[in-house]
This record gives structure tokens, sequence and C-alpha cells, in this order.
């Protein structure tokens, strides 16, 4: 019997700056794995020669959705992509936020603009549902003197073209969300959360439903502050354990996925509000860094999380290397 093919999927943009590829890859190679860093849009690549796709670092298809959706469903179709199809299509937009509010999941404040919309319309609208510049705080605001505005594609990664306003700089509000909606994109709208500035982001790792580790990311987005130039944000991470409140919401929205779970690995990215109850800020089940060094085990955890997988029979077609189950 021979050893399982897996293949680790990157972009080009992306070798050399995802780390936790090179852990991963040691660790399924520990196993008897045969496994590969390949680029997703590599057209020499035969799909179904692998047991097993694991998506982890395609960090440009917001960039070409449609090109990549559309690799995702070919390759779905020859062998096993994980997380599967329906996971993909579902997680590259975040329009799945509203699915997740709508199912109770406390999730941070969204208001979605569409191309077509009136971006100076749809500005004002949010404006007017979030808290106004104060001539002084109170304790009522937390401190705050103005609630920022974050203004972000609704298709994207690593914090590409989103940025951080001042409630009061509503031109630039404006101007950043015409300038989206003129690239035929959705624009998702939210109020920052100052608590970030001093707790950070909690990220929650899971690997098939169970709860691995977590990490504390720094604030990313400065006021006023033009866009990331390179593929992602810089980030700063450290390890973090979790509240009991983090963890209950993080299984809630793991919970409230309208897709057949547990999925082989999820990350959700959770925040704090004003009156600190954690709420979801991303759901990451596509590409997301999982952080490998950044906690014991985690290495392995997730490879036994993936050698399960591997025992579910493959697609029709895929090669006949292995009898269905």
């Amino acid at each position: 019997m021979r050893n399982p093919s897996i293949a680790l999927v990157t972009a080009r943009a992306a070798r050399g700056t995802d780390y936790d590829m090179p852990l991963l890859l040691a660790a399924l190679r520990n196993v008897g794995a045969d496994a590969q860093e390949v680029d997703w849009d590599d057209d020499a690549i035969d799909w179904s020669r692998f047991d097993l796709v694991l998506l982890r670092s395609t960090w440009d298809y917001f960039d070409r959705l449609r090109e990549f959706l559309a690799w995702a469903q070919r390759v779905s179709r020859q062998t096993q992509l994980l997380n599967p199809l329906g996971v993909i299509r579902w997680n590259t937009d975040k329009h799945y936020l509203a699915d997740l509010s709508g199912a109770g999941v406390p999730v941070v404040p969204s208001m979605f603009v569409e191309p077509g919309d009136d971006a100076l319309s749809a500005v004002d609208r949010f404006l007017q549902s979030i808290p106004h510049p104060l001539s002084a705080p109170s304790p009522a605001s937390g401190g705050r003197k103005s609630q920022d505005v974050v203004v972000k594609p609704a298709v994207g990664a690593g914090s590409r073209d989103a940025q951080r306003h001042a409630h009061e700089n509503r031109d630039a509000i404006v101007a950043h969300v015409r300038r989206l909606l003129d690239k035929n994109r959705s624009v998702l709208l939210q109020p920052y959360l100052e608590r970030v500035d001093e707790h950070g982001e909690t990220a929650l790792l899971f690997f098939d439903g169970v709860f691995s580790h977590a990490i504390r990311k720094g604030p990313l987005l400065k006021r006023n502050a033009g866009p990331t130039a390179g593929l992602y944000a810089e980030e700063s991470i450290a390890p973090r354990t979790p509240s009991p409140d983090e963890l209950e919401v993080a299984r809630r929205a793991l919970g409230a996925i309208p897709l057949q779970t547990p999925l082989a690995y999820a990350r959700v990215d959770l925040i704090r509000d004003a009156d600190g109850a954690p709420c979801l800020l991303e759901l990451e089940l596509v590409e997301p860094s999982v952080f490998v060094g950044y906690a014991d085990g985690v290495a392995d955890r997730f490879v036994q999380a993936l050698m399960r997988h591997l025992k579910a029979p493959l697609p029709s077609g895929a090669g006949g290397r292995r009898p269905s189950a």
C-alpha cells in the first residue's frame, strides 16, 4: 500500500511567506505522506494524482475569484479538496456574515453596499447608525470621541483594500466606497470597535470541530492610513488562552455554518465590542494561517485531522487510487 499523496496549495506570490508551510510539510512527511507545495494556478499539475488537496496560502484568490472558484470546482471533481467546494464558495464572500448574524451569532455590525448603489446615501445611512463625534467623551461612549469606520471589500483577504477612517472624514469614506464599487466590488462597512487597540483580536483554531489553540493578533488598521500595499498586512502575533465567552461564541459561529460540518480546519476571529462582549469579525475557512508555531502539537493535531479525512472515499473518476468505503 503506497503512501498518500497530499498537495498543500499556495500562490506564486505567497511562496516563502507562509510560515505554516514548512512545519506542515514536515509533519505530513513524518507520518509517511508524500506532501508537496504547489501553486493553485499551475497548469502543469495533474490534480487527480493527489489523494488530498489542502488549501493553505492561496492569498491572491480575491483578485481572480471567478478563476479560483472554477479551479476549485475542477479539483473537487478529481480528488478530495479541503475545505470542500461549497465551503469555499460560501466563505470567500463576506456576505456570509449576514447568514451568521441571522442565525443569532454576535457579529460586528455590518452593512453591505452593492455595485449600482449610491455610495453617498449608503455612507450617510451607515454613519447615522453609529455614534457621532462627541464634544467630550462620555461614560456611555467608553471614553471615545468618535466611532471610526472600516471600509473593506466583501471579497478580500489580508486587509488588502481595507482602511479605517475617522467618522467625520465623510468624503474619504465615500471616495473609498466609490473606488471599490467602480471596480464592481461589493463593499462592507463596519464600525471600528476600539477595544481592539488594547485587547487585539483573538483567533481560535479548530481541527475537525475540536478546539486546538488560539493566538492574539494586534490591531492592523490605523486611522486614515493608506491601504495595505503587499499581499497581506504584517501582523503582531502571540499565543493566547481564550476566555470561556470567546470559546462559546466561536462554537456558536461554527455551529451556524449552513453546510456539512465539522470541517477539517476553521479559524474564528473575534474582537470585543464596547461592552466587552466577544463578537465575530471573520470566519476563516478557506486559506487561513493556522499559526502552527505558536502552541505545542499544533502541526500533529492538524495532520491527524487530515489523516482522518483521507479515510473518506474519493470522488468517482478520481484516478481509481483507492476503492470507495
